[in-house]
């Protein structure tokens, strides 16, 4: 059955695809797991260490194959879609390792093959399983995932709603040139493409502000306004929302005529075949959530978050079908939503963290009607770039992490450097959930938050007395591995 965001042509596109992909997959068991988050939430990070801890065999506790000693080995294989590009793990580790510096953000979608070979704990599953199973990791942005809830949106809808956003207290000021802008003009007025343009650029200008650290603000489609790739100055990125909209069918040849137009090619052309060629090809899921920025922002950038996370939870397709079923359709029947950077907390505070994502993940489950699969959640880093110690500060011994922070990164009045390691009192999360939530609260809009952090390099990789590099370290790395792969290695 066609769902809102497809029509019945496309579910017939997608089962061929899906039937093509179970034949293939006979004779070589595969998952498709998804990666995704908003930018700056750590993918390639995530991609990078859970890749670099398998094939080095990483301290991984709580992912049970690994701990049982029953992987043989991990490797990287050539990927099945020759048209998407390769994830580049190897620049990406000596990034990490070499350099330490992040890698590049994630600009588009990208793919890993990495093929593991194991022994089943069952002595059944032995005399039936190859013990050999290929995860094709799947990085996408999480900003293009934002703009699948557009295809049941109409331009009128579409709007409606970024005006309603735009003149929220936590954006007024950042969308103001936009709206002042929008508001000068008519849109029954003549097609003109210099118009469109000043719009478009001013739009664009405003979701560009709302993702600075000040703001953290997350639901900002269209997604490819703020990541235009091979598509930047096209007409199907030539659009804005409108004010003033003619509730009768717009003019031909007028300016509400030409957005229109255009916002439904962004729709055919750019945003519906991303989601029949990528999400309804996956199996599982995770949600890479930048928690701490918007807890330095504040309760209104959690709430964006939330509203971000709704969005993307009512983009997926969860439940668990049958033998016939899965032969034409893909479902995803878990999905981990993961607070990163819990390094830059002492460990006292990881539940607190895990414990603010349960709540804002479960609101947004409910928000978005999402039900059938498996939903859990965990505070982690992917690569832990700090170590924890005690300080005395007179009588008191405080608990600090230490680490090297990244160059003009700022506290307390002082600014790093990049390359002096220091120690930090970072703050505890409020042990009642809901004072991060509260506007009125200590981390209300009109109060500075109760507690800052900064980001920091990655660690240098200690080596052991032969001279080898170990593995990168991380928080529960092995939690969100065993959740998202090892009931396919059971």
């Amino acid at each position: 059955m066609a769902s809102p965001l497809t029509t019945f042509t496309d579910e017939a596109k997608i089962a061929l695809d899906t039937l093509s992909g179970r034949a293939a997959g006979l004779f070589s068991p595969s998952l498709r797991l998804g990666v995704t988050g908003l930018s700056r939430a750590g993918k390639t990070v995530f991609i990078s260490a859970l890749v670099h801890n398998l094939i080095h065999g990483g301290r991984l506790p709580l992912f049970e194959a690994q701990k049982s000693g029953r992987i043989a080995r991990a490797f990287l294989e050539e990927q099945p879609d020759d048209a998407v590009p390769r994830f580049q793990y190897e620049d990406h580790i000596a990034a990490l390792v070499e350099d330490r510096v992040w890698p590049d953000s994630t600009r588009a979608i990208s793919e890993l093959r990495l093929t593991i070979e194991y022994e089943s704990a069952s002595g059944w599953n032995r005399l039936f399983s190859a013990g050999k199973l290929s995860v094709d990791i799947v990085d996408y942005p999480g900003e293009w995932l934002l703009d699948l809830p557009l295809l049941g949106k109409s331009f009128a809808d579409f709007s409606h709603e970024a005006v309603e956003l735009a003149a929220l207290p936590v954006r007024s000021d950042l969308s103001h040139a936009w709206r002042e802008l929008a508001s000068s003009i008519d849109p029954d007025a003549d097609a003109d493409e210099m118009a469109a343009r000043r719009l478009a650029e001013s739009f664009a200008a405003y979701l560009k502000a709302c993702k600075l650290d000040e703001r953290a603000l997350s639901t900002l489609p269209p997604g490819r306004f703020l990541m235009p790739g091979d598509l930047e100055g096209s007409p199907a990125l030539t659009f804005a929302p409108l004010m003033k909209l003619s509730e009768r069918r717009p003019r031909s040849g007028s300016l509400q005529a030409m957005m229109e137009r255009r916002y439904e090619a962004y729709k055919t052309h750019v945003v519906k075949p991303f989601f029949r060629e990528h999400i309804t090809r996956l199996d599982r899921q995770i949600v890479l959530i930048d928690a701490m920025q918007a807890l330095n922002a504040g309760p209104a950038a959690l709430a964006d978050l939330e509203r971000a996370v709704t969005e993307i939870l009512s983009c997926f397709r969860p439940g668990r079908g049958n033998f016939v079923t899965d032969l034409f359709s893909r479902r995803i029947d878990r999905i981990l939503v993961a607070a990163t950077k819990a390094d830059q907390l002492h460990h006292e505070s990881h539940d607190r963290l895990q414990a603010i994502v349960r709540r804002l993940a479960d609101r947004a489950v409910a928000r978005a009607n999402f039900s059938g699969a498996d939903v859990d959640v965990a505070a982690m880093a992917a690569v832990r770039s700090t170590r924890e110690g005690t300080v005395k500060q007179g009588r008191e011994t405080l608990p600090v992490i230490i680490g090297t922070p990244l160059k003009g990164e700022t506290i307390n009045g002082e600014t790093f450097d990049g390359r002096t390691e220091t120690a930090i009192f970072p703050g505890d999360l409020p042990q009642k959930v809901d004072a991060v939530f509260d506007p009125s609260g200590p981390q209300g809009e009109s109060s500075e938050p109760a507690i800052r952090f900064v980001r920091f390099r990655p660690p240098k990789l200690e080596r052991t007395a032969e001279g080898v590099s170990l593995s990168l370290p991380h928080i529960r790395l092995d939690r969100a591995l065993q959740f998202l792969i090892g009931d396919h290695l059971a």
